[in-house]
């Protein structure tokens, strides 16, 4: 069977994206999953010998390849991509290499994209509004999408993203909770080969015990576990948070998903129980979509310090999704540790 075709969206060029990109596709592992399709800037590539044995295509040109290759969709001026210092100039070119990687996988040049960590606020600075690649692509895609942390001993999906804690209750709802759950039972029965048992978290402490603190498990997170459940998903819950990742192996061996309802309940115990390995994973496009679960990282930025872990790991996933062979499988055996 052919090599699936992985996109990458460089990120910003001034951060760890560029080198951990090419330690990663450096890894045997890597290169013999998947195919690279590189999203970046072209001089910044050119520091990476790996990088400089890539075909080199433009954006236009661009189709279904064969090879490593390199799309250089800008070539900016030295001063615009310093490792560490991140530039107007490299806030809109980090967009515009998520925007052609969407082109991309539109036109069905690539089977998976991975994106390289982005700077929401140098990105934001340029003059681009910009949440998040999770609503990016969802919008691209004109479709509902959930952001999930798929760990080696627990996956966690998230109601809500880059929601500030003040707006949480207004926007959880019982037809959204319920759409939210029958997106994760479907998008993951083709992975675990059935249906999957999904945990789902309370919002307030200790699951608003009974309505004494917070009405929202009772009158929202409650009520759409039931339709859920109605429309044959296997939902359990509202759990308290505290309780459920107190014993995380306990829980990855009784579920094989927990829905958090807010963005730190999720990721906070999914970044703690394992950094590295940890994939963030978009659920619900058309072509599936990966990421390390790590920012721009300026502070350490072409010093040689950045750990390539956790990009071979979202690198990989991207390929796994990408198999249509992998999407009709039951989950393998958990990732190996890191040293490949």
């Amino acid at each position: 069977m052919s090599l699936p075709l992985v996109g990458i969206s460089l990120g910003d060029v001034s951060g760890i994206g560029p080198e951990v990109t090419a330690a990663a596709l450096a890894r045997p592992t890597v290169r013999r999953a998947l195919i690279p399709v590189i999203f970046g800037d072209g001089p910044s590539l050119e520091r990476f010998p790996l990088f400089r044995r890539y075909a080199r295509v433009e954006s236009s040109a661009l189709g279904r390849v064969e090879s490593p290759t390199v799309v250089e969709v800008t070539k900016l001026p030295a001063k615009e991509r310093v490792p560490g210092r991140p530039s107007l100039e490299g806030g809109r070119a980090q967009y515009a290499y998520v925007t052609r990687a969407i082109d991309a996988m539109r036109a069905g040049h690539v089977d998976a994209l991975c994106t390289a960590p982005v700077s929401k606020e140098q990105i934001s600075r340029a003059g681009i509004p910009f949440m998040g690649h999770t609503e990016v692509l969802a919008e691209a895609f004109g479709v509902e999408v959930m952001m999930m942390m798929d760990g080696p001993r627990l996956r966690i999906a998230l109601a809500t993203n880059h929601v500030p804690l003040s707006a949480l209750s207004s926007r959880l709802t019982v037809d959204g909770l319920t759409a939210q759950l029958k997106l994760l039972s479907r998008a993951l029965t083709p992975v675990v080969g059935r249906k999957p048992r999904i945990a789902v978290l309370g919002l307030n402490p200790h699951a608003g015990e009974g309505g004494l603190l917070g009405r929202e498990e009772v009158e929202v997170i409650g009520p759409a576990i039931r339709k859920a459940r109605a429309a044959k998903v296997d939902a359990q819950g509202p759990f308290p948070a505290d309780g459920l990742f107190a014993k995380p192996d306990e829980a990855g061996a009784k579920y094989d998903a927990v829905l958090a309802m807010y963005h730190d309940q999720g990721l906070i115990p999914a970044k703690a129980l394992d950094f590295e390995r940890t994939v963030n994973v978009t659920l619900g496009l058309p072509v599936p979509r990966t990421s390390p679960d790590h920012g721009t990282a300026y502070a350490i930025a072409g010093k040689g310090q950045a750990n390539c872990v956790p990009m071979v790991e979202a690198l990989l996933k991207a390929a796994q999704l990408a198999r249509p062979a992998a999407r009709g499988a039951r989950r393998g055996p958990r990732r190996p540790a890191p040293g490949r």
